[in-house]
């Protein structure tokens, strides 16, 4: 394997087992994502988990907001195994967890992990006692726990008092810097009390989100200097659209690029009818664009310009784009490795036949005025010009050929030559 220039450092931490995903230590970012169907609707929810685990999400988080939602978490998670789909679900609680988890204990086992917002848990004398209660449960079952502050449900008491001390200070912080400050004083007291109570250390996740990039990354800089713990990255309430695919994408890749975040989530709001398992793709391919692991063969493919009138090759590589994603479920199966391959449609003469020749299979298509033909390259090497109605079709045979001569015995040395090799300190 060859070494890249740009090299991430992995963040030393514990590693925490969520069902059957590690997380943290040693163990490959994760990628997870969260339903928005109505917990208590047991069918829609497990559609939407099967789905979500089918398009990559490898850790699936539930709200569980009320009795009617705790009394179908069982039940759900049934249905998954009996279905195949063994992806570990994480339960949300705000507000009254600790009944629900009391209440509903069969709700408490089958959960794999508890998402605890230290600023939702209660008011006052009862935010201690219930705290001790959602953690007692998590030690009674043995699972762990993701202490999940966010800056919309901060501990307004906690920051209350922050505030009237650091009034008093000779040097007082901005009311940013206090708010950052606060959010990872939340985090760390209350995983510090969860141990206190007796949580195990390799039973906590970390997580401070905010809504804007520079403060998301100021946050988490500082809080992975200052623990062990696993750290979930997000950006909280993304946005929509483009919107919330580039705020997610410059804030994660910032951190991952520091060695900092062990599993991520791109909270995107859906589009009227937009399938939940966007945010599931946007998060593998931040991670698969920066080299950090692999999910699916991407397809390179040049932005157009005045030398491809055509739209031709825009269809066909989103086309192959389509295909690639779509066989994955079949070819992980069956051929290990090929999630690195790389495929590249091009549109003229002007870097077709250079960035073909770079991936693994890689196609040129005639520019406006030049002859219509398209070389396919294969490993570097040209192989075959195709020409007539059926480009598309015969290019599509050649990526089948090539997946099923090249991967049926685990992969290529090739393929994976462009992976940042991932090292911890």
């Amino acid at each position: 394997m060859s070494v890249s220039k740009s090299l991430i450092v992995r963040r030393l931490c514990q590693q925490v087992l969520i069902g059957n995903v590690a997380v943290g230590g040693d163990a490959p970012v994760v990628v997870q994502s969260m339903t928005n169907t109505d917990t208590a609707d047991a069918a829609s929810t497990v559609n939407q988990i099967i789905e979500l685990w089918q398009a990559g999400s490898e850790i699936v988080r539930i709200t569980v907001n009320s009795p009617e939602a705790a009394a179908q978490v069982a039940n759900i998670r049934q249905q998954l195994d009996a279905q195949g789909c063994s992806v570990p679900l994480v339960g949300d609680f705000h507000y009254n967890g600790h009944k629900l988890l009391n209440t509903y204990p069969e709700c408490a086992k089958a959960l794999a992990k508890y998402r605890i917002n230290p600023g939702n848990v209660g008011k006052g004398s009862k935010r201690d006692d219930q705290f001790s209660a959602m953690i007692e449960t998590a030690i009674q079952y043995d699972k762990p726990v993701r202490i999940g502050v966010n800056w919309g449900s901060l501990d307004q008491e906690k920051m209350a008092k922050m505030m009237d001390e650091n009034a008093k200070s000779v040097n007082p912080l901005s009311s940013d810097a206090l708010m950052r400050e606060a959010l990872i004083q939340s985090a760390l007291e209350s995983a510090e009390q969860a141990e206190t109570i007796g949580l195990a250390h390799d039973k906590i996740i970390i997580s401070c989100k905010v809504s804007d990039v520079q403060d998301l990354v100021l946050v988490y800089r500082d809080l992975a200097k200052r623990c062990d713990y696993p750290l979930h990255l997000g950006l909280t309430e993304a946005g929509m659209g483009s919107k919330g695919i580039v705020a997610s994408t410059a804030a994660l890749s910032l951190l991952l690029q520091e060695g900092v975040g062990d599993t991520i989530r791109v909270s995107l709001t859906p589009e009227p009818g937009e399938s939940r398992t966007k945010e599931v793709l946007v998060a593998q391919e931040i991670l698969q664009t920066m080299g950090i692991r692999s999910f699916t063969p991407l397809v390179t493919a040049c932005p157009g310009c005045g030398r491809t009138t055509s739209t031709y090759f825009q269809e066909l590589a989103q086309d192959i784009q389509r295909y690639l994603r779509e066989q994955m479920p079949v070819w992980r199966k069956q051929y290990p490795g090929v999630e690195s391959m790389s495929v590249a449609v091009m549109g003229c003469v002007v870097n077709g036949p250079g960035e073909s020749k770079l991936a693994n299979i890689g196609i040129s298509l005639p520019g406006t005025g030049e002859v219509p033909v398209a070389p396919v390259f294969v490993d570097g090497e040209k192989t075959v010009t195709l020409k007539g109605d059926a480009i598309a079709q015969e290019f599509q045979s050649i990526v089948e050929q090539y997946v099923a001569q090249n991967y049926a015995e685990g992969g290529k040395l090739r393929s994976q030559s462009k992976t940042i090799p991932i090292q911890s300190i």
